[in-house]
């Protein structure tokens, strides 16, 4: 049995809400005013949103292994592909939208630390979470699923 995490700091947990917001705000604040098709925006705002859920899910699941959590080899490799699709289809999106060097780099930029922001909040969280009540954090040892 893992020992219960320690709550993150209070400057920890609100630099990564910080980065979170920044990251999806400048992205979608560039979708605002740039002059992209709407179907175009609607293209990396659906992506943004998917490569959030994504991320987060690959969090859980690689956490949840790693403390001894049953996850599916199914929905492990899902999570793990999900999020390398975000990043592929990302980068064809930008590299053939008409847009500066300078947008898609701030594009690419903003995405990226989106993804990474919202990993260290689902951290955050299941760290607060865990540190609050031990007991939530013990694994059910009668739950196999296949690996």
């Amino acid at each position: 049995m893992l020992p219960a995490p320690r709550k993150p700091s209070a400057a920890f947990i609100g630099a990564s809400w910080v980065a979170l917001f920044a990251g999806g705000l400048t992205f979608m604040i560039g979708l605002w005013n740039s002059s992209l098709p709407l179907l175009a925006k609607g293209y990396f705002f659906t992506l943004l949103m998917y490569g959030l859920f994504s991320a987060v899910s690959v969090q859980k699941s690689v956490r949840d292994r790693l403390e001894g959590v049953p996850v599916t080899t199914i929905y492990y490799g899902l999570s793990w592909f999900s999020v390398m699709l975000c990043i592929l289809l990302m980068s064809i999106g930008l590299w053939n939208a008409e847009l500066t060097l300078a947008e898609k780099g701030c594009y690419s930029m903003a995405y990226l630390l989106s993804l990474f922001a919202a990993i260290t909040v689902q951290k955050n969280t299941r760290d607060s979470v865990g540190a609050e009540s031990p007991a939530a954090y013990t694994p059910d040892s009668d739950v196999t699923f296949g690996r």
